[in-house]
């Protein structure tokens, strides 16, 4: 059944991809000023020629070493049936940002989003929650019914836990030193089917 759903997404690249425009205060505006820089950024499925960018990323943030990123991506962009979702935010025609979500093994409509990450210099620009709820449209539109999201209970995470929360994101469970002493681990649900 996922396959056919998946399949069904390729065939949907062909269609125009998700535009969204962001406004981000113009560099020479005073703050009296309402002049604002239009830029569009666009949703779209991760591709080989992004890795590069999207390493950047991840160096950036230290979600995970950028190193790893080419073999995490070699299955979903060598096979055409994997489950696997990978999204890419562009703007300006430079990936800046990404997402990566899959099927949780033994249930019903449950996915999982297991990284999620923005070039720090465009970080609170729009793209996080701009690829989040791309992710989310698209599974709804699938059936799927439920959307988790894994992170760390530190300080150092507080802000990406206000980001889901403000996302529509409740905080489910919470595993006491998951990561490691000291650093639980936070379960972040979402309903999929809630208009």
């Amino acid at each position: 059944m996922r396959q056919a759903h998946f399949s069904a997404w390729l065939v949907n690249l062909a269609k125009p991809r998700s535009r969204i425009r962001a406004l981000r205060p113009s560099s020479h505006a005073s703050l009296h000023d309402d002049t604002k820089k239009v830029e569009e950024m666009i949703i779209r499925p991760t591709q080989h020629q992004d890795i590069t960018a999207l390493q950047e990323v991840l160096n950036g943030t230290g979600l995970f070493p950028g190193e790893m990123l080419p073999d995490m991506l070699s299955g979903y962009l060598s096979n055409a049936e994997s489950p696997d979702i990978w999204l890419t935010c562009e703007a300006d025609g430079t990936p800046i940002g990404f997402c990566y979500a899959v099927p949780e093994a033994f249930a019903e409509g449950t996915w999982n989003m297991l990284a999620i990450a923005v070039l720090p210099t465009r970080q609170g620009g729009g793209c996080g929650r701009a690829i989040t709820k791309h992710l989310e449209a698209h599974l709804k539109a699938r059936g799927e019914r439920i959307l988790l999201v894994d992170t760390s209970g530190t300080e150092a995470f507080a802000q990406t836990r206000a980001f889901y929360r403000k996302n529509g994101y409740t905080e489910e469970a919470r595993i006491r030193d998951f990561w490691a002493a000291g650093d639980d681990k936070v379960v972040f649900w979402k309903s999929l089917t809630d208009d």
